[in-house]
């Protein structure tokens, strides 16, 4: 796990340490210094840890005048014990949301367990989010489903087309665009 990068194609268009409104405002990296990790397996140091022991994240792209960002994240997902969505909500979403972003676009091919709790922080998220969305896409189907078994599945538009996006191909504007067609459709 410690050669799984955060994807840095689209840093000439946005670095999240660079920019005084992100959460991540700031933060020093080291390429040597391995020091994060999801459970006895090292990570490489580009990713954010936002207060889980199991998932980090990284926030590829922020656009604060269409109100979307784009995040990827690597790990476990797991509620039950470290309560990662109530960690990403207060530490992170929060402060994006404050900044009037109201769309999200979680990249999850390396998030690879998701385990539940309640699902209080969820519908806090939604309803913070107004007129917005979280679309996740290209999360293993075994996570997909482990949310789609407690109910969580609904705070999320996730599945079909956004399971098989080459989202690596598209600038972070051409993403958002296909993804908010697919969202819409949905709607």
């Amino acid at each position: 796990m410690h050669s799984v990068e955060p994807y840095y194609h689209w840093r000439n268009l946005y670095i999240a340490d660079e920019d005084d409104r992100s959460p991540f405002y700031g933060r020093i990296y080291s390429e040597f210094e391995f020091h994060n990790q999801v459970y006895n397996f090292l990570i490489h140091p580009q990713w954010d840890d936002f207060g889980s022991n199991t998932l980090y994240t990284k926030i590829l792209y922020v656009d604060y005048e269409d109100g979307y960002a784009i995040m990827e994240f690597i790990g476990e997902w797991n509620d039950a014990i470290e309560n990662d969505i109530m960690t990403l909500k207060r530490d992170v979403l929060d402060e994006l949301i404050g900044m009037g972003i109201q769309k999200f676009i979680f990249i999850g091919e390396n998030v690879l367990n998701f385990h539940s709790s309640d699902d209080c922080y969820y519908e806090e998220c939604v309803e913070d989010l107004e007129d917005g969305w979280i679309a996740l896409v290209n999360f293993h189907e075994h996570v997909e489903a482990e949310m789609a078994a407690v109910g969580i599945d609904q705070y999320f538009l996730m599945q079909g087309e956004l399971d098989e996006l080459d989202w690596r191909t598209y600038l972070p504007h051409q993403l958002f665009k296909k993804v908010r067609k697919i969202v819409n459709s949905r709607f």
